[in-house]
């Protein structure tokens, strides 16, 4: 490999100072800690077991609502939702008066680290699994960007890159499967063995989360593959940093049906119809990942009025955990106050909430229902390749981020 840039960048008021090293971010979307513990427990990933040993490993506290979007845009910019801008992976905008994807680098408020690494001399890649995150991920940046989902449609002048599927030597994957997260894995080595890159940043997919519980066989098979090719990774001389979007739960009764409760219907029983209009920000084109259904809704409201009326109310029905007013939201949750709604409604761990039966195809859905977007998967794992230096083992110790992990890797293992 031709020599690697350490010139030193900033974005968002963090400068990054990188070793001559390939550096590796991974957001393993939707793993939660005990997929790594289970999968650990069998004796399954003895590269993420090195990385612990060698390096470190903690939990850290996500971006809410815990969400894809959300999280991939704070962990390539190190900054909150309400300094970047968005705010879910679907929302309300007023402006416009219309129900939008929240899809677009148009509504990123803040530069990525991964356009300011390219603008310093890194061959930066973004491998995202989905393509609803490429445009966002990808913004004002000078390197490659492809999605495992349309892969073989890549183009030098468009994406970076010709010929993926050739170099990664796998096809384009389903993106309903496991190969979906392996295939941006595999072209995070490949790109890194042809020279291609230097400085990646590979954004995984949460279907198999979604369709199974930790100690699932399928799941434990996924886990493995996973550390094969991170093994891989950290064999071609990269510091490798890996976190989580969000964490994921199973949203059901004793019964395993789902556990739903459908915030707009409640509210018009109550206070009558016509005076709002609920949001799911969860909302994406993956249905079969979990039916628009997460644990985070925001609601607009008519009457604005009633506002307090309605959010102590909703305070005490069952299964709701937390509603907060814009205000308050803006603060407690750091969203962007002008793309939330005046409500911002939270629920349990086995509980989703959602807009009305009929916003919500169930049938879509493969096995039982598993989801996330609330206070319940906010804590996600961090791991780290090479050992932390003192000043990063003292921010360790205190309230790290998921969204903090560009800065351990790229500044916290310098010695």
């Amino acid at each position: 490999m031709s020599s690697i840039s350490t010139q030193a960048f900033s974005a968002n008021g963090i400068q990054y100072t990188p070793a001559a090293k390939p550096i590796v971010v991974i957001c393993m979307d939707g793993s939660a800690d005990e997929y790594l513990d289970t999968t650990m427990a069998f004796d399954r990933m003895p590269n993420l077991k090195k990385m612990a040993l060698a390096g470190y490993r903690g939990m850290v506290r996500g971006a809410l609502p815990s969400f894809t979007n959300v999280n991939n845009s704070s962990i390539v910019t190190g900054v909150t939702p309400a300094v970047h801008g968005i705010s879910g992976n679907f929302f309300y905008d007023a402006a416009k008066d219309q129900e939008v994807m929240m899809n677009s680098a148009e509504y990123l408020r803040a530069e990525t680290l991964l356009a300011a690494a390219a603008n310093a001399g890194r061959k930066v890649a973004v491998v995202t699994a989905k393509e609803k995150l490429r445009d966002i991920l990808s913004h004002k940046m000078q390197g490659i960007a492809i999605s495992a989902e349309k892969a073989n449609q890549a183009k030098k002048e468009t994406h970076g890159v010709d010929g993926v599927e050739e170099i990664v030597g796998h096809p384009t994957p389903v993106i309903y499967s496991a190969d979906a997260s392996l295939f941006v894995l595999r072209a995070g080595v490949a790109f890194i063995e042809h020279g291609l890159a230097d400085f990646l940043y590979l954004s995984l997919t949460d279907y198999m989360q979604h369709t199974y519980a930790p100690d699932a066989a399928a799941s434990l098979d996924f886990y493995e593959a996973m550390d094969a090719e991170i093994g891989k990774l950290i064999k071609l001389g990269a510091i490798v940093g890996a976190t989580a979007d969000h964490g994921m739960n199973a949203k059901v009764k004793a019964d395993g049906s789902p556990n739903v409760l459908f915030v707009e219907d409640m509210l018009e029983a109550k206070f009558g119809e016509n005076g709002f209009r609920v949001i799911c920000p969860i909302t994406d084109p993956y249905v079969k990942h979990h039916g628009a259904l997460g644990s985070y809704v925001v609601v607009h409201v008519n009457d604005k009025s009633k506002i307090t009326e309605i959010k102590d109310w909703l305070a005490i029905q069952p299964g709701i955990t937390e509603v907060y007013d814009k205000a308050t939201a803006v603060h407690v949750l750091e969203q962007p106050e002008d793309r939330i709604g005046d409500l911002v409604v939270l629920s349990g761990r086995d509980v989703v909430v959602g807009r009305r039966p009929q916003y919500h195809d169930l049938s879509a859905l493969d096995g039982t229902l598993r989801s996330h977007g609330g206070r319940y998967e906010e804590m996600v794992p961090m791991v780290i390749s090479h050992p932390l230096n003192e000043t990063y083992k003292m921010k360790a110790a205190g309230d790290p981020r998921n969204f903090d992990i560009f800065d351990f890797t790229v500044n916290g293992t310098n010695n």
